[in-house]
């Protein structure tokens, strides 16, 4: 079934204006048609990868949790106290899930 650019338009209006934009484009870097070279490929994306504060926090439950991260990676001088002042501020401002939702245990071993 072909469909013409101006039937598609009627269709499927947001996806084809999604289309024309450059707003939500993404490269492709490879295809890979052997799904386990796949797999493998796509399971390096964290390697040597080191989380920071807000990876940390965005593990947490509660806005307790989230103080006692920033309280022991400032303790350990792996931030600032400027730095752990402004993640404390947004804290008690915005609560802890405004770093982003919360990442589950197998976060890091999930392909995306």
């Amino acid at each position: 079934m072909e469909l013409g650019k101006k039937r598609f338009k009627k269709i499927f209006p947001k996806l084809a204006e999604e289309m024309e934009t450059d707003e939500n484009r993404f490269g492709i870097s490879s295809v890979r048609s052997d799904l386990s070279v796949a797999e493998r490929a796509s399971g390096k994306r964290f390697d040597n990868y080191v989380p920071d504060a807000v990876d940390y926090i965005r593990r947490c439950d509660s806005e307790k949790q989230a103080e006692e991260i920033v309280d022991y990676l400032e303790r350990r001088n792996e931030i600032t106290n400027e730095y752990a002042h402004r993640l404390r501020k947004q804290l008690k401002a915005k609560g802890v899930r405004s770093f982003g939702p919360k990442k589950q245990d197998d976060y890091y071993s999930r392909a995306e």
